[in-house]
């Protein structure tokens, strides 16, 4: 069995906020899906970021009761592997659960207001309120490492970039996506229409997920229809 790959606190950090946090601070000062910075450093959540956070909670719910804690998240990160075909002495699949784990721990010791072990909605929105943030300058340094993890499982031709099936496959084993919203989301990420989404596609979707501002943009289709 080969060592599961060391990854460094400092990177480890960087991907837990960007993905847990969701990226959302920084430059943020203005309206819509960034919301505006408060005196005390954290951000005023607006209805449109309200909604982004209440989806991405959603997706971060892997058994759908309505509240996170560690079994989501190490549920969707094997689920993830066995859609894939990893064994359970994959290194691949062992960074991606390393990865997954680190974002919960993170996310429980910052959010889980009551110590109760799980978080709930209004907690996680509260835990962005109260400044759990990244910077925007950061982003790429921060979320690179969950990609390649990422990619490492889910490419299964190895060439580097995500076909349809592959998408579909991992938005569906992660965050239980539809079929029908993976397909679309795929279609709107593969800009350059060559029916592949590429590691910097997807990033820089993810990215105007967070940081832009127009609820008509790519981005904002990130995670499927925004809930009402």
């Amino acid at each position: 069995m080969g060592l599961v790959p060391t990854t460094s606190p400092t990177v480890i950090a960087g991907v837990i906020a960007v993905v847990g946090s969701l990226a959302l601070a920084g430059e943020v000062g203005g309206v819509s899906g960034r919301g505006k910075m408060t005196e005390g450093g954290g951000v005023e959540i607006n209805e449109f970021l309200g909604r982004k956070l209440a989806r991405r909670f959603q997706t971060f719910d892997f058994d759908g009761d309505g509240r996170l804690d560690r079994s989501d998240f190490e549920g969707s990160a094997m689920r993830v592997a066995d859609e894939f075909g990893h064994s359970v002495d994959s290194p691949a699949r062992q960074r991606f659960l390393q990865l997954s784990l680190g974002l919960w721990e993170h996310l429980v010791s910052v959010a889980d207001a009551d110590r109760d072990g799980t978080i709930d909605l209004d907690e996680y929105k509260q835990a962005f309120a109260n400044g759990l943030l990244e910077t925007e300058a950061s982003f790429d340094q921060g979320y690179r490492p969950f990609l390649d993890a990422l990619m490492a499982v889910v490419d299964t031709d190895g060439n580097g970039v995500l076909d349809v099936d592959e998408y579909v496959g991992w938005t569906g084993a992660l965050m239980r996506l539809p079929e029908s919203d993976a397909r679309e989301i795929h279609r709107r990420l593969d800009t350059d229409g060559d029916g592949f989404v590429t590691v910097q596609e997807l990033l820089q979707a993810i990215h105007d997920f967070y940081f832009d501002d127009n609820p008509d943009g790519v981005g904002s289709w990130l995670l499927g229809p925004l809930p009402d």
